[in-house]
């Protein structure tokens, strides 16, 4: 029978205020299939936290004394086989949730969302499913645009996929699963895979939510 610790979710905590670590492992360490294995209290911690705990997840924060969660996810990106991340926020009040996606992270949480949401959020991020809320991150998406001024640039990078490979960007950006993509696009869920795999490389991305971003930039949605 397979150990059932082996199944579980491994979830590394990232954030500078103590109560909000305290607070988000006793709530998650109650979840089915998820284990709180670390945490760190500045980004600067987080390489070493991560070779220690070998976590699937990251929850990150962004303003941090040291290193804060933006420069911390890019690094940490950058390496082979690095866990997902989701960055911890309180969106009216922070600026920079666009610069973490950018930076890497998978999605995004407001550090007052409910226990379920963000049992959830984990659980999609660590089976590959960005977290792309359809009010919040349509919003981050018009600002991208709005503030970057990079429509041509965006397009001139786009310009180098296939047709078909545009068509599974375009999904993407919308927000569309795996199986979405593959059921529009009458094509198996691996083709559909294999095609992202392809995508990432040619992009210079780490994730599905960097694709996102950049169509989004290059006002395809």
């Amino acid at each position: 029978m397979t150990d059932e610790t082996t199944q579980r979710i491994r979830v590394l905590l990232v954030d500078d205020d103590a109560l909000v670590r305290a607070g988000l492992t006793m709530m998650l360490d109650g979840a089915h299939g998820i284990e709180v294995v670390g945490e760190a209290a500045d980004g600067a911690e987080v390489p070493a936290a991560v070779d220690a705990h070998a976590p699937d997840v990251v929850l990150m924060d962004l303003r941090m004394p040291r290193t804060d969660g933006i420069t911390a996810t890019r690094r940490l990106r950058a390496r082979p086989r690095a866990p997902e991340v989701i960055v911890l926020t309180t969106f009216d009040a922070d600026e920079n949730v666009l610069g973490g996606l950018r930076a890497g992270a998978s999605g995004f949480l407001l550090k007052d969302s409910p226990p379920a949401q963000i049992v959830d959020a984990i659980r999609r991020v660590a089976a590959g499913d960005p977290i792309l809320s359809p009010v919040i991150t349509r919003r981050l998406m018009d600002r991208a645009v709005a503030e970057s001024g990079t429509k041509d640039k965006a397009r001139a990078v786009l310009a180098g996929l296939t047709p078909r490979e545009h068509e599974v960007v375009l999904g993407i950006a919308q927000g569309e699963t795996n199986a979405e993509i593959a059921a529009r696009l009458y094509m198996s869920v691996a083709t559909v895979k294999a095609h992202i795999t392809h995508i990432l490389t040619k992009l210079g991305a780490t994730n599905r939510t960097q694709i996102a971003l950049l169509a989004h930039d290059a006002g395809l949605v």
